[in-house]
């Protein structure tokens, strides 16, 4: 195999220490004995002007001193000689170099200048650098472990990290669960080597599966997106310096752009990258990418001894597109005698806490004709679970609540190559990254408070009338039975009005046409009321049609809704937010259940997204939180003074500069 510069970091013959220590509290000493350790088959010179020997090898008091070629040089001494020491490797013709000291531009100005000085003397020699202020490399399949903690355990995953320490507790959890990893490299302050330049490497390392990258900042953004357009392999990225804050934090501990987080979101999004929102996602999403087969579909059955665990998974399953589709007949007669009679044959899957490894394995041969995945979900200590799990075999393994037995079967699935999660809502999320996008279903979002469906709606001109009776303040309007009522009513009120249909049976007006804005002349009245008629009667012929509302225009402001549901668990909830027709769409609302005092009225205020705009923006003037939280708490003393209601929707409510005003109404009444 041809000689890359870069294998010089990955695959090196041989390795000098700069810095070599006999003090094993030193990472000169660390290092030194996790290459030792590790089984590195080439030769390995300790670096250290002061040691006739280290850790019984023979120490040279320059690199230059050293009689053979080396490969790759580790550089483990004060900062302020390694520009000395970077020289010397040039001179020696070493092919690249780690620089694990710290005190560069990570210290300020005299540290940078001293890194731009060290990257020039590289740079000038032909040789190539990682680092400084990094945590070095670890190649478990050369040997070589430049680094810590030591690692040995061969594994597919690529990680790639600007953090130390972010890039160690991958290591640790890839160590501890004994999956290992393809390579790991911190870049530290990306003197020379970066993201953009592994990116390309690993691409052609035929251990690496997958490339886990940590950013905080793109050094090279035009080529990185170079790099992205060319890679074939997963890329899961974890991106930091996401908030304003993140953002300050980042560029001073990289000194490069992070940049706005918007567009590195379309940056991944555009070149299929996944971007993991946490460190625990990232690690599980690349481990994913590395041990799980690509799912044909997205149907999913979850066959579980936990139905708690079993309900967590269908959550996140329905949340991340996942079909959790209904057990088929078929398959819940081939089930007869092979699970209990008391276990529920449904999805997900409950086998009780009877279930034994055989259980789970006849019940898994049976299911895997009938869906895409199967979520085996171990939720107590059986044992031999690992015997009737299969690597590649289209399964998500979650295991918990199984203590020792736990531990040990967890590690016999991993030697076997199979990836077992610790919670239903870290695989489930996993599995989901690892299903393209276009195999997945519209996510089902949480449940909402529902209207009342038994219950006497009242009309309109019923709403607004006693509204104003509990001292609402209401938009001027009049009740019309015919097309000539109306016209004159517009005429009383002064144009421009609104028609509104008023009927007892028609909750969403706008559905079926019942509702015509900025009415300027009799005219257009008559000709409303008279359309709205017939196209309200077609839409719902049964529905008891009284005539129509008209109504002033309100002057513009803030469109909000406020309401009341009698929840059948916890009785009356308040509800406040974004008013208009995209209510349900938006979901922009806070709730707050009975009672509430004025403090948690104003409380209420600011927990919507759009809350910002009750302050004002863009040259619109802040609203009356006060008239808002007074209706707020008329709201809620209607709800207590009237039990037999059982919803009140005010939508919109338009909100001043002074005052608030009620331009819609509806009320269900207890039947």
């Amino acid at each position: 195999m041809e000689f890359h510069q870069m294998d010089a970091f990955f695959r090196p013959r041989s390795v000098a220490v700069i810095g070599a220590s006999e003090s094993p509290e030193k990472y000169g000493n660390i290092i030194l004995r996790n290459i030792l350790d590790g089984g590195f088959r080439g030769a390995v010179y300790p670096i250290n002007p002061k040691s006739e020997t280290i850790v019984g090898l023979r120490c040279f008091r320059s690199v230059k001193e050293i009689p053979d070629a080396v490969d790759l040089a580790v550089v483990i001494i004060p900062a302020r000689l390694v520009p000395q020491a970077i020289a010397e490797c040039v001179e020696k013709a070493v092919k690249g170099a780690v620089i694990i000291t710290g005190g560069f531009s990570e210290a300020g100005p005299e540290g940078e200048a001293l890194q731009r000085q060290v990257a020039e003397i590289a740079r000038n020699g032909n040789l190539r650098l990682i680092g400084p202020n990094c945590q070095g490399v670890n190649n478990p399949y050369h040997p070589l472990c430049a680094s810590w903690p030591l690692l040995r355990k061969q594994g597919h995953v690529a990680v790639i990290s600007q953090s130390g320490t972010v890039g160690a507790a991958m290591m640790d959890w890839f160590s501890d669960e004994e999956l290992g990893v393809s390579c790991f490299v911190s870049l530290g302050n990306r003197a020379d080597v970066d993201e953009t330049d592994l990116l390309s490497y690993f691409e052609n390392d035929e251990h690496t599966r997958v490339i886990a990258l940590y950013v905080e900042g793109i050094k090279r953004p035009q080529e990185f997106r170079q790099a992205l357009r060319a890679a074939t392999k997963p890329i899961v990225v974890l991106k930091a310096g996401r908030t304003p804050k993140g953002k300050v934090a980042a560029e001073s501990h990289t000194k490069s752009l992070a940049g706005a987080d918007a567009v590195y979101g379309a940056l991944f999004q555009s070149h299929g990258v996944v971007r993991a929102e946490t460190i625990e996602e990232f690690y599980d999403v690349a481990k994913a990418f590395a041990y799980l087969k690509e799912p044909p579909g997205n149907r999913i059955l979850f066959i579980t001894t936990s139905g708690g665990a079993g309900i967590l998974a269908t959550d996140w399953a329905e949340k991340e597109g996942l079909d959790v589709a209904p057990l088929p007949p078929a398959l819940a007669e081939a089930l007869e005698g092979v699970i209990p009679a008391h276990a529920i044959r449904a999805n997900p899957l409950d086998l009780t806490g009877d279930a034994t490894a055989a259980m789970y394995q006849a019940v898994m041969e049976r299911a895997r004709p009938y869906y895409d995945v199967l979520g085996v979900i171990f939720g107590d200590p059986v044992e031999k679970a690992a015997e009737v799990v299969t690597p590649q075999a289209n399964e998500l393994v979650i295991f918990l609540g199984g203590a020792d037995v736990e531990k040990v079967e967890r590690r016999k699935m991993h030697q076997k190559g199979v990836p077992v999660f610790p919670t239903p809502e870290r695989g489930v999320r996993a599995l989901a990254q690892r299903l393209p996008k276009a195999k997945r279903i519209k996510p089902a979002r949480t449940t909402f408070v529902e209207g009342h469906r038994q219950g006497r709606a009242a009309s309109l001109s019923e709403c607004l009338a006693f509204l104003e009776r509990q001292g609402f303040e209401c938009i001027c309007h009049r009740f019309a039975e015919s097309p000539g009522k109306a016209v004159h009513v517009a005429h009383q009120l002064g144009f421009p009005v609104a028609l509104k249909i008023d009927s007892p049976d028609i909750l969403h007006k706008s559905d079926v046409g019942g509702v015509r804005l900025n009415l300027r002349s009799g005219q257009d009245v008559r000709a409303a009321y008279e359309t709205m008629m017939r196209q309200a009667r077609q839409a719902m012929p049964q529905a008891d049609i009284r005539g129509v509302v008209v109504t002033s225009m309100a002057a513009s402001g803030l469109e909000l809704i406020l309401g009341m549901n009698r929840d059948p668990q916890f009785g009356p909830i308040l509800l406040f937010g974004l008013g208009g027709v995209t209510v349900e769409l938006f979901r922009d609302v806070a709730m707050r259940i009975l009672p509430v005092g004025r403090d948690d009225a104003l409380a209420l205020l600011e927990e919507i997204q759009a809350a910002p705009l009750l302050n004002g923006y863009r040259g619109t003037p802040p609203v009356d939180k006060n008239a808002l939280v007074d209706a707020i708490l008329k709201l809620a003393h209607l709800a207590q003074a009237y039990e037999n209601i059982l919803e009140i929707d005010l939508n919109p409510v338009f909100a001043y500069s002074e005052g608030v005003l009620v331009a819609d109404a509806r009320i269900i009444w207890r039947s």
